[in-house]
């Protein structure tokens, strides 16, 4: 297929007016097929008459018969304006059958997400979700994903961010690790052992920032955040962690807060690529907000 040059097509507005002028016989019934005026339907007409340097329609009596010219444009047109619809048509139909695709922390999905999902599907069972847990910050468009879930500041190039909800993090530990203790003072933290997952970094400025040392700590390494917090559970270390992902931990009595950080600037926020929302997206959208 040839290039188009655009610089040479006249105007969408104008050609459409034609087609459905040509189509309903008569600038009236067309002005009433796209809720415009009578008016404003001929001044377009008229206009694309001039820019094409050609008759398209002749009035006879009260009614509109076409020229040549006019009827060659208008079979085009016609054409034309029905493949777009249909191209269209079967990709909304296609985007409505496609599940709406999130990427996600790993610990967040299980933790946070999945004792939730089954209170979304059931208000809305039309909206099919797929879910990719990835801990990494990955490029939406690049993983075909209309969302994704990223712990941060909120700051990142490429998408636009909606908060979600707050992540204080928070020093935790099995109860038999504790022996009874509820809080335990910063010496006693720096001589215990920790678990701590490998696949984040920031950790260890955060434990920094509450007095500890992490280069004299005695750290037991998981390559994820998963089995970074089962091993906690199971007494092997202190944890760090994000209250919100372990809130039936604290509250059943496998885990003990001893100790929150007072760092408040990162958080869990929703992103996507600029453009366009689906309604189920927005839905979707909404509900995690209304479930935070």
């Amino acid at each position: 297929m040839s290039e188009i040059d655009w610089r040479k097509m006249p105007p969408l507005t104008a050609l459409r007016a034609f087609a459905v002028t040509a189509r309903e016989g008569g600038f009236s019934a067309a002005a009433r097929r796209l809720n415009v005026t009578h008016a404003a339907v001929a001044q377009q007409v008229r206009a694309l008459e001039g820019e094409l340097g050609a008759p398209l329609v002749w009035r006879e009596g009260r009614a509109l018969r076409l020229t040549p010219e006019g009827e060659r444009l208008a079979a085009a047109l016609g054409d034309g304006f029905t493949m777009i619809q249909g191209a269209i048509e079967a990709l909304r139909a296609q985007g409505g059958q496609r599940p709406l695709t999130v990427t996600l922390p790993p610990a967040f999905a299980s933790e946070w997400l999945m004792p939730r999902l089954a209170k979304f599907w059931k208000k809305h069972p039309e909206i099919a979700l797929s879910l990719l847990p990835e801990p990494r910050t990955i490029d939406l468009r690049e993983a075909g994903a209309n969302l994704g879930i990223r712990f941060g500041t909120g700051r990142w190039a490429g998408v636009i961010s909606e908060f979600l909800t707050a992540a204080p993090q928070i020093v935790v530990a099995a109860p038999e690790l504790l022996h009874g203790r509820k809080k335990l003072s910063l010496r006693e933290m720096a001589v215990m052992p920790w678990v701590r997952e490998g696949d984040w970094p920031e950790q260890m400025q955060l434990l920094e920032s509450i007095g500890l040392k992490p280069a004299a700590m005695k750290f037991i390494d998981f390559p994820n955040e998963e089995l970074a917090l089962a091993a906690a559970r199971e007494g092997i270390g202190l944890h760090l962690e994000t209250e919100s992902l372990i809130e039936e931990d604290l509250k059943i009595g496998w885990l003990v807060k001893i100790h929150e950080l007072a760092d408040d600037k990162m958080g869990y926020y929703v992103v996507r690529p600029p453009g366009p929302l689906s309604p189920a997206a927005r839905i979707f959208i909404d509900w995690l907000k209304a479930e935070a």
